[in-house]
């Protein structure tokens, strides 16, 4: 609890008027020798406020906060203007450490692309510089292999289907270059697998905005050149459970990633 009362920079007056409990109440609960926890309602007017877990005031984990530091805010904007998106993004999933990470991408996940690919993303798009943004994505599959990190990436079979036809953004990117892409899948899929697991489901029965969840940590969900970040539970329940329904109705399951993309391979022309 010390740790929240400095986080919060109030006095122990005030913080005690914030969780409903008189100063003396707040004094004895603080004090060396007490034995005591603090009334349910008190600890759950805490951790609302406060946004920390119940369990790590009950000290039943280590993990207490929803990200590494108390968060005075429940939401949060980043903003990738003169940055790089990706350098940020990486620093999330160092964060989420051993915690799996819930990924929804916006067109192929990062992971997953060649060079030619991010370039041509991120020239199209102007998300940040683009030498530097390509560098952030090699850091972050080196991350996944150093790290042995558990990521699940779900979105819809369209997006593939329209990648290997180079249609919709894809349309000015070369065929050589889409099979390329496909191939590199492929090799990492294989690699990958099953620290990288892979669904697939039908767009034209499910939609989703892109958003990645970091564990119990946080929610990113992307909104153009900035991130609307999340970090209450509820939020990241919330997140999470969709998550859940789209690989409930994902018709590709990750063992079956290679064989669809071979398919995709005979579609490029």
């Amino acid at each position: 609890m010390q740790r929240v009362i400095e986080h919060s920079g109030l006095n122990h007056a005030g913080f005690a008027k914030t969780i409903g409990v008189e100063r003396s109440t707040l004094s004895q609960l603080l004090s060396e020798g007490n034995l005591r926890l603090p009334r349910a309602d008190t600890i759950a007017n805490l951790a609302e406020k406060y946004q920390v877990s119940i369990d790590w005031l009950l000290g039943l984990t280590d993990q207490g906060t929803l990200s590494p530091d108390v968060m005075k805010e429940p939401l949060e904007f980043e903003d990738f203007s003169g940055s790089t998106m990706n350098e940020t993004m990486l620093q999330w999933h160092r964060e989420a450490g051993s915690y799996r990470v819930r990924y929804i991408p916006i067109t192929l996940p990062d992971l997953l692309k060649t060079e030619e690919v991010a370039t041509y993303e991120f020239k199209r798009y102007g998300l940040g510089k683009t030498h530097q943004s390509i560098r952030d994505t090699h850091r972050m599959l080196i991350h996944h292999r150093q790290e042995e990190a558990e990521m699940e990436v779900c979105q819809s079979i369209q997006d593939i289907e329209s990648f290997a036809l180079g249609e919709g953004i894809w349309a000015g990117l070369s065929a050589q270059a889409r099979k390329q892409q496909l191939k590199h899948i492929i090799i990492l899929l294989d690699e990958l697998y099953p620290g990288f697991r892979w669904y697939l489901f039908d767009g034209r029965q499910m939609y989703t905005a892109a958003f990645t969840v970091f564990g119990p940590l946080r929610v990113a969900v992307f909104i153009g050149q900035m991130y609307l970040v999340l970090n209450s539970r509820q939020h990241i329940r919330l997140f999470s459970n969709r998550f859940d329904e789209l690989i409930r109705a994902s018709i590709v399951q990750p063992n079956e990633g290679i064989r669809f993309i071979r398919k995709q391979l005979g579609k490029v022309k």
